[in-house]
């Protein structure tokens, strides 16, 4: 119980009277350019967490020799 190769063709016909292909080309790159823009920002965000963690993974070192070097000081 499908959709028949008929029934696509017969909406897509209709589409297109509906909206014109000129706007329905605006609309595909408008939305192929959203979708680039999120991956985009899904790839600056995993790098920004990446870099976060490695700044947190470092912090306790830093502050370990900072405590080493206090106690040497005393």
């Amino acid at each position: 119980m499908g959709i028949s190769p008929w029934q696509l063709l017969i909406l897509l016909a209709i589409v297109v009277l509906l909206f014109g292909t000129k706007r329905l080309r605006n609309i595909g790159s408008d939305v192929g350019s959203a979708v680039k823009g999120f991956k985009k920002s899904m790839h600056d965000e995993n790098d920004q967490s990446n870099s976060s963690e490695q700044h947190k993974d470092k912090l306790p070192e830093d502050q370990d020799s900072s405590d080493t070097e206090s106690d040497k000081r005393k």
